[in-house]
Parts: structure tokens; C-alpha cells; sequence
């Protein structure tokens, strides 16, 4: 299929996305641009969220670990399913009895200016580090295959697909969000089961057959028990369940969708319907991940992990079937992770750290700010995309987004000292405690597992044999974020004590 063509049906599917902003967006104001008004249909909202927490990443990257990892990343999922009972019938009470905008607040309201304004700050550089990376990753495979034989450049994409992202978030925020995201998500799993079915029939069997093949390769083996790896069935479980609590329960982007709903009952419901869903699209990506596997060693095809799909996806052989279907579902899964980062951030730093709601103006004064504050944003976006451009290295990316993963443990240490204790903070301590405890768990980390940054780093960090005298092989795996939230608990008790009279609810 020619790139003329490809762009044609790209450019196609932004025209629809304007049309359904357009349409989402009108009247809205500060309300409906952060919360939605309140009155989102919270079965859109669960449908949407799925979009919002795969990525392009997530559709390029399970597939591609199912050869070296099985079906490993299961246990994580299993994980996820734990931590979104506890967001669902713990935070979300929470929430809605405080009746917060961002969910910041509540650390202010426990503790003090300085816990809100930690919270916001570790959920927008995290955020903002992460939704870049993955914006960075999903344009450089759409220059591979389509930009760069029109002869448009890299920096062109980015700024083009950053300003199409604006003009339908900018004005409507959550309330166009939500059905944006809804048609994304729709275009993203259609993509996905379409791209299995052509690919199963074309190692000529079906969908049983295919899972035999698989089943036989060791592909489907779920569960590892080996208590040293990293992909060791209980840390994978383990944190999975915390990093669904600290990366969505804890999380703007992901927890304004949910408070736009207008009760609890149906934020209740779109959490779990959410759940449900995601365990299936997930374990649909690891079908897809062995189906492509299959073929690739059927057809003699070696490439590296993460570009197996595009390269099998826009080969000659489908480029006339799911060529166009992959491009679209990779944009469909790229850009509720985009347009919800930028949209969250905005909310994030308005109401957080410029406190719009108590700042003395007109709507249409405070609406100019929060707009100023969005342009800000796409243009972080863009600058942080020509940095990763730059450094041109995915290992280097690979690091910034544990490096981003990693400062979710502060807001997992905060929010848990605030629920499960009734003790008052040091508030001009808070700081120590949140810088201090992510660099600690980096440092367990690289000792834990020192190749994998020399691996990195592309240097020596001479630490493999204090690791093996330390950790004895034992690997931090996806429970990293769990310790850094411990460590995080373990500070903040260390500088808090006992507090006579509880001004907030706790759950």
C-alpha cells in the first residue's frame, strides 16, 4: 500500500476525531474541561479507559515479549485486577466524599500545602517523562513507514500530531476526552482482533490450531516460579496490584475520567467493567504476541521484539490487509495516552500549583489561564520528543520509563500514610522523604540487577559482585514500586507523630 494512501486514511481519522471534539466541546467551560461537569455516562468512561491505559508501546511491546517471556506478563494483569478492587471500593469513597477535582487535594487536606504540592509534582514529571516516551516511539515507527518516503520530516510529524491532539482537547478537556477515547479504544481492539485473524489463517490454521502451536512452543506458560527471576509469579502479582494502585488510583489522568461520573455506584461500576475488559484485551495481546511469533519463525523472520508487529504488519504480504488497520489501531492506541496526559496535566498544574479554583478573576480570566497552561503542555510535549529524537537509543528510553515508574512510589507512600494511619506530618519535611526514598529504590534496583544497567548505561558500574554478595541473585522485578512506597511510608512515620483530632475521613 502506498504512503500517499496510509497518510490518506491517517489524516481521514483525525478529521473524525476533530468532528467528535467539535460536536463534545460545545459550551464547555473550566468544569467540563476538568471533571466533565460530573455527568459522564460511566459506561463510555469504562470503554474509554482501556485506550487510556494501553499505549502504542503496550501494542507493540506485549506481542514482542511473548517470545523471550510466554505469557509472564499475565501475572502482572492478574495484579492489576487485585489493585482496581482496592481503587474501586477504597479510593474512589474516598474521593467522592471529598468531592475533589484533582485528587491532590486530599494530601493538603491530611497533611499540608507541601504533601500536595509533592503529589502533583511526582504525578507530572512521571507523567509527562512517560506520555513523551511513548509518543516518541509510536511517531518514529509512523516516519518509518510513512512520513519519511513522502519526504516530510520527523520534526514536522511530531508538530503536526501534537497540534491535532490540541485543537480536540484544548476546548472540551474531559468531556471530549471521553468519547474520543471511546472511539480510539474501539479502533485500537477492532485493529487487534482483526490483525489475529489474518495472521492465524495465514500460517494456515485456525484459532484452536494456532493455540496448539503455541501451547506446544511453550508460548502460553503463564505462571514462572522461580523465586530469583524477575518474573517470579508473586512479584509479578505483587506489583502489578501496586503499580494499578499508584498508576491509575493515585493518578490524575485516570482518576478525573472516573470522578466525572456522576455518582460513586457507577464510578464503581466503570471500574470493575474496566478491569474485566482490560484482562481480556491484554491476555488478546499475548495471543497476538505467539500468532506473530508463529509466523515469524514459519517465514524465517528476525527482527528485534518491539518491531515484529510493524514489520510483520506492513510487509508485502498484508500491506494491502492490515497494513492500514495496524496504522490506525497503533494511533488509536497511542493517542488516549497523549490527549489524556496533556489534558490531566493541564488540570493537574492549574488546580495544584497555580490554584485556579481560588485565584480572584472572571471564568473567562481563569479559562485564558488553564488554555496558557495547555499550550504550555504540547509544547513540553514537542521539546521532549526532539529530545528523544536526539538520543535515538530505545535503551535510553527504556531507562527514563522506569525512572518515571519508579517516582509513582512517593504518591503509593503518601496516600497509604494518610488512609491507613491517623498520624500529623512534619509538612516542610515531606520533601526529604519524597526525594530521598525513589533515589534509595533506584540504588536497591541497580544493585539488585547491575547488568541491566551497564546494559543501559552502556558503561561498567562494577557492581556484580557486591549485587551477588547483597541480593544473592535474587532480581527486583515490577515490586520495585512497592518498595519505593514502603520506603516512602517508613520516612514519612519517621517524621510524623501522633495527631490528637482527624480533620478528614478516612476510609
Amino acid at each position: 500500500m502506498s504512503p500517499i494512501l496510509m497518510f490518506s486514511f491517517v489524516f481521514g481519522y483525525f478529521a473524525l476525531l476533530l468532528t467528535v471534539a467539535w460536536y463534545t466541546s460545545r459550551n464547555s467551560n473550566n468544569e467540563s474541561f476538568f471533571i466533565g461537569n460530573r455527568s459522564s455516562n460511566w459506561m463510555l468512561v469504562a470503554f474509554g479507559m482501556i485506550g487510556t491505559s494501553l499505549s502504542g508501546v503496550t501494542f507493540v511491546s506485549v506481542p514482542g515479549g511473548v517470545g523471550s517471556s510466554n505469557f509472564f506478563y499475565f501475572q502482572v494483569v492478574l495484579g492489576y485486577l487485585l489493585g482496581y478492587i482496592v481503587i474501586a471500593f477504597v479510593l474512589l469513597p474516598l474521593y467522592y466524599r471529598m468531592n475533589l477535582t484533582s485528587i491532590y487535594t486530599y494530601l493538603e487536606k491530611r497533611f499540608g500545602v507541601n504533601a500536595h504540592k509533592a503529589g502533583s509534582f511526582f504525578f507530572i514529571l512521571s507523567r509527562t517523562v512517560g506520555a513523551t516516551a511513548r509518543l516518541y516511539l509510536v511517531i518514529s515507527v509512523l516516519q518509518t513507514f510513512i512520513f519519511n518516503k513522502l519526504g516530510i520530516p520527523f520534526e514536522a510529524t511530531a508538530l503536526v500530531i501534537l497540534l491535532l491532539i490540541l485543537l480536540y482537547t484544548f476546548e472540551g478537556g474531559v468531556k471530549t476526552i471521553i468519547y474520543t477515547d471511546t472511539l480510539q479504544t474501539a479502533g485500537m481492539l477492532l485493529g487487534l482482533i482483526i490483525c489475529i485473524i489474518v495472521i492465524t489463517r495465514a500460517i494456515g490454521t485456525d484459532f484452536s490450531g494456532a493455540f496448539s502451536l503455541m501451547m506446544d512452543k511453550g508460548y502460553t506458560q503463564v505462571f514462572n516460579w522461580d523465586v530469583k527471576a524477575g518474573s517470579f509469579a508473586l512479584k509479578h502479582i505483587l506489583g502489578g496490584m501496586f503499580i494499578a494502585i499508584a498508576m491509575t488510583g493515585l493518578d490524575q489522568e485516570m482518576m478525573q475520567k472516573n470522578i466525572s461520573v456522576k455518582t460513586l455506584k457507577g464510578s464503581q461500576k466503570n471500574m470493575m467493567t474496566f478491569t474485566f475488559v482490560l484482562m481480556i484485551v491484554n491476555f488478546l495481546f499475548l495471543i497476538l504476541g505467539g500468532v506473530l511469533y508463529l509466523y515469524a519463525a514459519e517465514k524465517g523472520i528476525q527482527v528485534a521484539p518491539d518491531d515484529l508487529f510493524p514489520t510483520i504488519a506492513l510487509s508485502e504480504a498484508f500491506a494491502g490487509s492490515i497494513g492500514i488497520i495496524f496504522i490506525i489501531a497503533l494511533i488509536s492506541a497511542l493517542f488516549p495516552s497523549v490527549d489524556g496526559a496533556i489534558t490531566s496535566l493541564t488540570s493537574s498544574f492549574s488546580i495544584d500549583i497555580l490554584n485556579i479554583h481560588q485565584k480572584e478573576g472572571t471564568e473567562k480570566e481563569k479559562k485564558r489561564l488553564r488554555l496558557k497552561v495547555h499550550f504550555t503542555f504540547a509544547l513540553v510535549f514537542f521539546i521532549m520528543v526532539l529530545i528523544f529524537k536526539w538520543i535515538n537509543d530505545k535503551l535510553i528510553i527504556d531507562f527514563i520509563l522506569k525512572f518515571a515508574g519508579v517516582t509513582y512510589g512517593p504518591l503509593l507512600g503518601l496516600f497509604a500514610f494518610g488512609i491507613l494511619t491517623k498520624r500529623r506530618l512534619n509538612d516542610r519535611r515531606i520533601w526529604y522523604v519524597a526525594i530521598i526514598a525513589p533515589v534509595l529504590s533506584l540504588a536497591l534496583d541497580m544493585l539488585s540487577n547491575p547488568a541491566w544497567y551497564e546494559a543501559k548505561l552502556h558503561t561498567s558500574l562494577g557492581l556484580q559482585n557486591l549485587s551477588e554478595k547483597i541480593f544473592s541473585g535474587y532480581i527486583i522485578g515490577n515490586e520495585l514500586i512497592l518498595i519505593n512506597g514502603i520506603i516512602t511510608f517508613t520516612g514519612l512515620w519517621l517524621i510524623s507523630a501522633k495527631r490528637q483530632q482527624v480533620n478528614v475521613e478516612h476510609t
